[in-house]
């Protein structure tokens, strides 16, 4: 498959690492380019905890959604926090659609 690929901007909590592999790995053999996050600080990453990282993080990660068609959020047993909704709200204020790894 040659063409136009949509991009997709995985967005969830970092305590779920592996579900985050999972659906980049589903996502893009599914002829998709995917967008994660670059450091998983609720999983061991804890460079993410320094002084200004945390909130660079965060503005990158909106730049990631500004570069995306949508958004795939990684919710499993329906959890999403607050950074996470924050997230979701600022895709859907710019026109992204949201995909849910579970359906609400």
């Amino acid at each position: 498959m040659v063409g136009r690929y949509k991009v997709i901007t995985l967005c969830g909590s970092t305590r779920f690492k592996e579900h985050f592999l999972e659906a980049q790995k589903r996502l893009t053999l599914e002829g998709n380019i995917v967008i994660s996050v670059g450091l998983f600080g609720h999983s061991g990453d804890n460079e993410v905890w320094t002084e200004g990282t945390k909130e660079m993080l965060d503005d990158m990660h909106k730049r990631k959604i500004d570069m995306a068609d949508e958004i795939f959020v990684i919710n499993p047993g329906g959890y999403i926090g607050s950074s996470t909704r924050s997230e979701i709200e600022y895709a859907l204020a710019h026109g992204k659609r949201v995909n849910y790894l579970e359906n609400l």
